[in-house]
């Protein structure tokens, strides 16, 4: 059982390399999905995985179930420091994911007070600061998604590119985008490989963002020339948002450009999307098994099932 529940735990540091080869050969809005998702059910997997052996090792468990013969997981030296071990790990996640959580409300919340009263023209606010800059703000019911741009950025551009700006943020916001940068870092919190699917999400995102905006516009070229005018533009760091605000000034804008440009030959999607399946299919199916092997093992610590 031991060993079942430690494949999920190696598993994720399989999905960095698939994710690079992801965003490369899939349309940004599908590797979006499959990135994310391919996150969230590694994560699932490596939580249940630290969960169980947690689980087994506290007395009141053993109380709950009944048990009126030992539970046989394994030698109990290795059953104990894996426990322990899955133990501290579990503690950190939470503890580090609640930070983290709290600590991206505290932004999100600090940015909407930001352009609060602010003129609203159809879902766009435009900030009185000459540094360029622009993003999409995620919001809720009390306080709604906006296109945030300085008049900076506004300067910045051409009315042309001005146009492919805003159709990129609203994109973002379409799309909801930061429900994907969201679930993938959470995921990340969970183990420390999935942290680095992040930043192909991010970039998924921005390249959506940018088919959209192309779209929108009809002119590729124009998409391209204004993407790297608007990062050109932002020469200075940033202000503190939180990460779940896509923006057209962040990323590889480099590689972002040079997609739009580029008339991408089609390629053999099927072997990065087969070896994704296999992933999530043994991670499943080793947390499955690690979970019945527990299930059958506190069956005959009951008394309901012998021993052979």
């Amino acid at each position: 059982m031991i060993a079942l529940l430690l494949v999920p735990l190696v598993l994720p540091f399989a999905l960095p390399p698939l994710a690079r080869r992801v965003v490369d050969r899939v349309r940004p809005e599908a590797a979006l999905w499959v990135l994310t998702s391919a996150s969230v059910a590694l994560a699932v997997g490596v939580v249940t995985c630290l969960l169980l052996p947690v689980a087994l090792s506290v007395p009141v468990v053993a109380d709950l179930a009944h048990l009126i013969q030992p539970l046989e997981a394994g030698p109990t030296t290795l059953v104990m420091a894996v426990s322990v071990f899955a133990g501290g790990a579990l503690a950190v996640t939470c503890i580090n994911a609640v930070r983290r959580t709290s600590s991206e409300v505290r932004r999100l919340r600090a940015a909407h007070v930001d352009i609060a009263g602010l003129p609203d023209a159809g879902g766009l606010c435009v900030v009185d600061d000459t540094h360029p800059d622009a993003y999409a703000l995620p919001g809720g019911r009390r306080s709604p998604s906006r296109v945030v741009v300085t008049t900076g950025m506004l300067r910045a551009l051409t009315p042309d590119e001005r146009e492919v700006l805003l159709a990129h943020e609203r994109a973002h916001l379409a799309g909801r985008h930061h429900l994907f940068l969201a679930a993938v870092q959470l995921a990340g919190w969970c183990h420390p490989a999935l942290a680095a699917i992040a930043p192909h999400v991010s970039f998924a995102a921005e390249r959506a963002a940018d088919e959209a905006a192309a779209l929108a516009t009809g002119d590729r070229t124009l998409a391209a020339t204004a993407v790297g005018h608007a990062a050109l533009a932002t020469t200075r760091p940033r202000a503190v948002l939180p990460s779940i605000a896509p923006s057209a000034v962040t990323g590889p804008v480099p590689a972002r450009v040079t997609a739009l440009l580029a008339n991408a030959p089609t390629r053999r999607l099927a072997p990065v999307l087969l070896a994704f399946v296999v992933l999530i299919g043994l991670a499943g199916a080793s947390a499955l098994a690690g979970a019945a092997s527990v299930h059958r093992g506190v069956e005959i610590a009951q008394g309901e099932l012998p021993r052979h």
